[in-house]
């Protein structure tokens, strides 16, 4: 029906394993419907974030209804929960083509520490098989010069007129580093969609195919399937995946948010493992724990990590209660003035 709307709710859940940086996955449940089942497109994308209509009369609030779906899919119970964004792009979900509703869907992100998965069919899967150019760790990703680079090249230069070869030239420049323009990490969502766009990531390519599928005005089917960059994900999976990691990467810099995906005594390897996992790059190590420790940000416990060989490594633990009590006396300073 025109007009309708449907809310969803969409989260990114997040633990970290050793140095592996893993989000929850659903498998996509959409088909084709049956009288376009023999069309030749590629078998659809199965990799989905959970996620469910929202439930407003079981539900008071949305955040409400974000845990019950997401600890109720993967099993798990959910830690630090923020609202990313809404996501209404049209055509956002296949069903709006074949007609289904308008789809909004709340993101949310979550963090909670590395455990099994007791959710019917969820799995945890390595952020970065979504999007292999953002780990930086060991080296600068090979694929950038290999793949990517030549192949916006050859999207600038399918520009239509030189102004619009100079805007599409100024925004790879930033987003991917090119040139003389640093990298700058926290830009993932910028370089996905610029690499959506450009035609250069398969959902791209079987988001037109459906347009021109079900007879979208203007929709013309892509001939080539692009070369694979990352794991595809089901509707717009990506483009929410991309929006929780730019903001865990910048909030890295300014919250202690990274404690949340720790247990409660850790060693200061383990949180930089962590830290790095998240933001994609090295630390140097000494430096690392020099700005932990000295900021007041963990504490040792006294006590050290049980292990078989090798030198036993202090655990520590998140100073919550010494920066409650600095920022309580900067509060009461302030208050007195």
């Amino acid at each position: 029906m025109d007009g309708e709307l449907r809310l969803g709710l969409t989260v990114v859940i997040v633990a970290v394993a050793g140095a592996t940086p893993r989000v929850v996955e659903v498998r996509s449940a959409f088909e084709l419907p049956e009288r376009f089942r023999d069309a030749a497109l590629p078998p659809p994308h199965r990799d989905a974030l959970p996620g469910a209509p929202f439930d407003a009369a079981r539900f008071r609030t949305l955040q409400d209804g974000v845990r019950a779906v997401a600890e109720g899919l993967s099993g798990l119970a959910l830690r630090y929960v923020e609202q990313l964004y809404t996501f209404g792009d049209r055509h956002r979900d296949p069903h709006e083509l074949f007609g289904g509703p308008r789809a909004l869907a709340v993101g949310y992100l979550a963090l909670v520490r590395d455990a099994p998965l007791a959710g019917d069919g969820a799995q945890w899967r390595d952020l970065y098989d979504h999007f292999p150019w953002e780990d930086w760790r060991d080296e600068r990703p090979a694929l950038l010069d290999t793949v990517i680079r030549p192949a916006l090249a050859r999207w600038i230069d399918a520009a239509a007129d030189a102004a619009a070869r100079a805007r599409r030239t100024e925004r790879a420049r930033l987003a991917f580093g090119l040139d003389d323009a640093p990298w700058d990490g926290e830009r993932v969502l910028q370089r996905y969609e610029l690499l959506y766009e450009a035609g250069l990531v398969v959902e791209a390519h079987r988001d037109r195919q459906l347009e021109a599928l079900a007879g979208v005005p203007g929709a013309a089917a892509p001939r080539d399937l692009p070369r694979a960059l990352g794991r595809p994900m089901a509707r717009d999976g990506r483009r929410v995946l991309a929006t929780a990691l730019e903001r865990l990467r910048g909030k890295l810099k300014y919250r202690p948010i990274v404690f949340e995906l720790l247990p409660p005594t850790f060693t200061l390897h383990q949180l930089q493992q962590v830290v790095e996992a998240l933001s994609g790059t090295r630390l140097h190590k000494q430096n690392f724990r020099r700005l932990m420790l000295a900021g007041g940000l963990v504490e040792p416990t006294g006590t050290f990590e049980s292990q078989t060989g090798g030198r036993p490594a202090e655990l520590h633990r998140y100073a919550r209660q010494a920066i409650l009590e600095r920022t309580s006396t900067r509060a009461d300073a302030a208050g007195d003035r």
